[in-house]
């Protein structure tokens, strides 16, 4: 709000300046400086009426002191129109250069609601929510990832992170959705599904020359609701630790019986093993990635997403991303380092209606 008052305010202190020293001292930097400043901010008419404006301010000063056929006044009025056109150049480089910045972000978003397209509000009789939330404000080009899908097996389900960011991630991240969703309607097993992953990661290192064993994995959950039934199982590859919430606000962390080694790593891993959970009715079943559990307040404390759900109640898996994506930034004032993913599937209470629900992609510094 300063910076639009900031060119008429050099202006006015130069005038000023001018008023109360001595001829040998001359306030045209501050002339000079007001269409440089409005320059990247303002509209090209607006850099041209301050130039203008900042020009004739100078005249007018130089023809009332009598001076105007000087050489020294004459030189800060060629100054000041100098810099002035200069100032037109830059508002134009700064103009190119944002619609440039606007079409790739366009771009950027684009792809990434494609590889991450919005899952249904209700799929196989379960709620479902999705939230990505990018640390950068406008930035949508990231690597974490979630799917969830119906199969012949039951709801099926992953979330992830890509090691690393840019491009390469969004590469990786449509390698592991399009593995995922093929094996998920194939595979009979819910380990079948993660080694199907695996393979996948595997085809793509070799065909760019290799995956490196430190930026190449992928840390994933996995998880299955078989039709009918109220079993969770997962498959936790490296992943932070999913959670659900029940009913009554009694919360279980997913703490997988033997920890794996996330997808990708170029080692031989030994077979995935699920475990067993139960998904009652009512319950809610939230999957992240860690830029939820490692966000951090100005004093580097983690935010704790179970201490801060457990003996909390929603209305729905929707409701509960609003108030986790809320409090995590009130947690960390707003800077957030790492994106966020996030996907919660709750088995409906009887009677509970279907709710509209939509993933949101949008940038969180700076909100």
């Amino acid at each position: 709000m300063f910076v639009r008052y900031l060119p008429a305010l050099m202006i006015c202190v130069g005038v000023v300046l001018d008023m109360v020293t001595p001829p040998e001292v001359t306030a045209v930097p501050l002339f000079a400086a007001a269409p440089l400043i409005a320059a990247p901010f303002f509209s090209l008419t607006s850099t041209v009426r301050t130039g203008a404006a900042a020009f004739l301010v100078v005249l007018a000063i130089r023809i009332s002191d009598g001076r105007l056929d000087e050489v020294v006044p004459i030189t800060d009025l060629l100054t000041v129109l100098t810099v002035s056109a200069l100032s037109l150049v830059i508002n134009r480089v700064v103009r190119r250069g944002n619609e440039q910045l606007a079409s790739a972000r366009v771009i950027a978003e684009t792809a990434m609601r494609a590889v991450l397209p919005a899952p249904e509000d209700r799929i196989g009789g379960l709620l479902v929510a999705a939230r990505y939330e990018a640390a950068q404000a406008d930035e949508f080009v990231g690597g974490d990832l979630f799917a969830v899908t119906d199969t012949p097996f039951g709801v099926r389900l992953v979330v992830g992170d890509v090691r690393g960011k840019g491009l390469d991630s969004v590469a990786a991240v449509a390698v592991v959705i399009g593995a995922f969703r093929e094996a998920a309607e194939q595979e009979r097993s819910l380990e079948g599904v993660a080694q199907r992953l695996e393979r996948a990661l595997a085809r793509e290192g070799a065909r760019r020359g290799g995956f490196d064993s430190v930026e190449g994995f992928v840390t994933a959950v996995l998880a299955e609701v078989p039709t009918g039934s109220d079993i969770l199982r997962v498959v936790n590859r490296g992943h932070p630790e999913p959670l659900v919430l029940h009913a009554d606000g009694a919360l279980d962390v997913l703490a997988p019986t033997e920890p794996a080694l996330p997808l990708g790593m170029g080692l031989d891993a030994g077979p995935d093993r699920s475990d067993e959970w139960t998904l009652p009715a009512g319950a809610t079943f939230l999957a992240f990635t860690d830029g939820l559990s490692e966000a951090r307040n100005a004093e580097g404390v983690f935010y704790d997403p179970a201490a801060r759900l457990r003996g909390r109640l929603f209305p729905g898996p929707e409701e509960m991303l609003s108030a986790l994506t809320d409090d995590v930034r009130l947690h960390t004032g707003g800077r957030s380092t790492d994106d966020l993913a996030l996907l919660a599937v709750g088995r409906p209470s009887r009677g509970q209606p279907a709710r509209r629900t939509t993933v949101k992609i949008v940038g969180r510094a700076g909100e």
